[in-house]
C-alpha cells in the first residue's frame, strides 16, 4: 500500500539543502505539510540565512505542496519551542519530526579544541533533544508521533578525525532506544537514519564518481518508511546509493567466570568465546543484560523475563 501522509504535519530540520531538502520534498510529495527549518549556516555551523529554506519551500509549492520556511537554530530551545508552537497554531499539530540539522568540525582528538567538540554535540545531540522536547507532550496527548534522528556510521562504527561528531551521533542511538520505549504506549515511533549521501559534508572525502552514485534522494525513502503509519520503532536504518540495511547493537552469549583473582586473565584468554557471534541477540531494554548475566550465574530467570 502506498504511503500517504495527507493530513500529517512534518518538521524537518536542516532542510535547506542536501539530505534534509530531499526529505522535505518527499514528505511534501506524499501529502504532508512541511516546515522547512534551516539556519542557513556553513558546514561548520557559522553564519546563517533563511534563504535556503525559502528556496526549498518554493520548490514544494511549485509542485503543488504546502510548506513554510523557518530559520530557528536548533541549539536554542526557545527558538525551537516557538517554531513548534507556531506550527501547531497554523496546522493543528506536529505529527512528524525529522531531526537532520548538523555541522562538522573535523580534527583528530589531539588537535581538537573543546569548543569545537561542544559545538558539534550541541547541534547534533542537544539540537535533537530540543526538537523532541518541544513536540513530545503534544504527541503523547494525540497518541501519535513519528520521530527520526540522524545518526551516522561515524557514530556506529567510528571514523578517524570525528570524535566529536561520532560521539554525538552515537548518543542519538541511545536517545532513540529510550524514547522508543517511553513513547510506545502513545503510538510514538522513534527511529534513527544512518545515511550515506553526497552532501557538502562529503565533498573531497571520496571520489567524484562515487559521490555521483550517492544521490541524497536515494536515502529519503528510508525516512518515508520511518514516518509512516506502519513504521518500525527503535530501529537504525542505514541507507545509501539505493541500498538499505539495519544496524543493531547485540549481546553475545558470552561466558560465566564467577569470582576470583584470575578473572581478568580468563577474560583475555577467552576473548574469542566472548566475541563469538553465534547465538547473539538484540536486548529489548537495559534489564536484558542483567537477566542474561544472572541466568548464566545460575539464577532461575524464565524465558518470559528475557
Amino acid at each position: 500500500m502506498k504511503i500517504d501522509l495527507s493530513g500529517k504535519v512534518a518538521v524537518v530540520t536542516g532542510a535547506g539543502g542536501g539530505l534534509g531538502r530531499q526529505h522535505a520534498l518527499l514528505l511534501a510529495r506524499r501529502g504532508a505539510k512541511v516546515v522547512v527549518n534551516d539556519l542557513g549556516g556553513a558546514v561548520d555551523g557559522r553564519g546563517g540565512s533563511v534563504s535556503a529554506a525559502q528556496a526549498v519551500v518554493a520548490e514544494i509549492e511549485a509542485a503543488g505542496g504546502i510548506a513554510v520556511a523557518n530559520g530557528a537554530s536548533v541549539t536554542d530551545f526557545e527558538q525551537v519551542a516557538a517554531m513548534m508552537a507556531e506550527t501547531e497554531s497554523r496546522w493543528g499539530s506536529v505529527d512528524i519530526l525529522v531531526a537532520n540539522a548538523g555541522i562538522l568540525r573535523d580534527r583528530t582528538f589531539a588537535k581538537l579544541e573543546l569548543e569545537d567538540f561542544r559545538a558539534v554535540v550541541d547541534v547534533h545531540l542537544m539540537g535533537s533533544v530540543h526538537c523532541v522536547k518541544a513536540v513530545w507532550d503534544g504527541m503523547r496527548a494525540r497518541n501519535y508521533g513519528r520521530i527520526v534522528f540522524t545518526t551516522s556510521s561515524s557514530g556506529l562504527f567510528g571514523n578517524f578525525g570525528q570524535s566529536n561528531y561520532g560521539a554525538a551521533k552515537a548518543a542519538l542511538v541511545g536517545l532513540m532506544n529510550t524514547l522508543a520505549l517511553e513513547g510506545a504506549k502513545y503510538n510514538i515511533k522513534v527511529n534513527c537514519l544512518a545515511p550515506t549521501a553526497a552532501t557538502r559534508m562529503m565533498e573531497g572525502v571520496i571520489p567524484q564518481d562515487q559521490l555521483d552514485a550517492l544521490d541524497p534522494s536515494l536515502v529519503s525513502p528510508a525516512v518515508l518508511a520511518m514516518v509512516s503509519d506502519g513504521a518500525p520503532s527503535k530501529t537504525v536504518i542505514c541507507a545509501g546509493a539505493g541500498s538499505f540495511e539495519i544496524s543493531q547493537i547485540t549481546l553475545t552469549q558470552g561466558a560465566h567466570f564467577g569470582a576470583g583473582d584470575d578473572v581478568g586473565e580468563k577474560i583475555l584468554a577467552h576473548l574469542a568465546q566472548l566475541q563469538d557471534a553465534s547465538g547473539q541477540f538484540v536486548p529489548g531494554d537495559a534489564l536484558f543484560q542483567s537477566k542474561h548475566e544472572l541466568a548464566k550465574a545460575g539464577f532461575n530467570i524464565g524465558t518470559e523475563d528475557m
